[in-house]
């Protein structure tokens, strides 16, 4: 971890101490809220990586480097697709 992390880190323990009990449930509350996307989605790219066939995985790479090159298709032009935007 980078040392201004580790410094911000220090500081957000600080404020956490700081709270008066009746205000700390609630940032637990928003704290799971603002993980709890990060934990579900590093949960299932583990669970992806472990059920991936060989071909699959090959497809990924394709898709996942089309996407760094710029070439992913519009969100509005999916939502068209599907029926859900015109």
């Amino acid at each position: 971890m980078e040392p201004n992390s580790d410094q911000e880190r220090r500081q957000a323990h600080a404020l956490l101490d700081a709270l008066p009990a009746e205000k700390l449930n609630a940032v637990r509350t928003l704290l799971e809220v603002m993980v709890e996307p990060l934990a579900r989605s590093l949960a299932l790219a583990q669970l992806e990586e472990e059920d991936l066939t060989p071909d699959t995985a090959a497809a990924l790479d394709r898709a996942r480097a089309s996407l760094a090159r710029g070439e992913g298709i519009p969100h509005d032009e999916i939502l068209r697709e599907f029926g859900l935007k015109q």
